[in-house]
């Protein structure tokens, strides 16, 4: 496990999905599946709201230089949309709409974290 300063990456992340399913529940989303994989490709969370599918990136925070929201990489996007194009054909009556979101969490020590939440953050041509 890679330690960073003031904890670990992994407690830090499970602590941002936490935070970001509470949030998209409290604004109406159905939580379909956290965590889901297909090979190496991960799905942090797959959701609903009303009839679109939306495939969420959590990225957990320190405050910093670089903003979580802008901690997507076009690497990082391209495995996101794989993951999205596998999730879909092993659930093809889920939706026909579907979407990338990211939700942003940073982690104040001593305050209530801020969230962020970025719907159609992205498209899966990467754009």
């Amino acid at each position: 496990m890679t330690k960073t300063k003031g904890g670990c990456r992994a407690e830090l992340g499970h602590l941002g999905e936490e935070i970001a399913v509470r949030s998209l529940c409290r604004k109406g989303y159905l939580i379909l599946a956290r965590n889901w994989r297909s090979g190496r490709n991960e799905l942090d969370i797959v959701a609903r709201q009303g009839p679109v599918v939306v495939f969420v990136e959590v990225k957990a925070r320190r405050p910093g230089p670089q903003p979580a929201a802008q901690a997507l990489t076009p690497r990082q996007r391209r495995r996101l949309a794989r993951a999205a194009r596998d999730w879909i054909g092993a659930h093809p009556l889920e939706g026909i709409e579907y979407r990338f979101d990211v939700v942003a969490v940073t982690v104040l020590p001593g305050k209530s974290p801020s969230v962020e939440h970025i719907p159609d953050a992205f498209h899966a041509d990467g754009t």
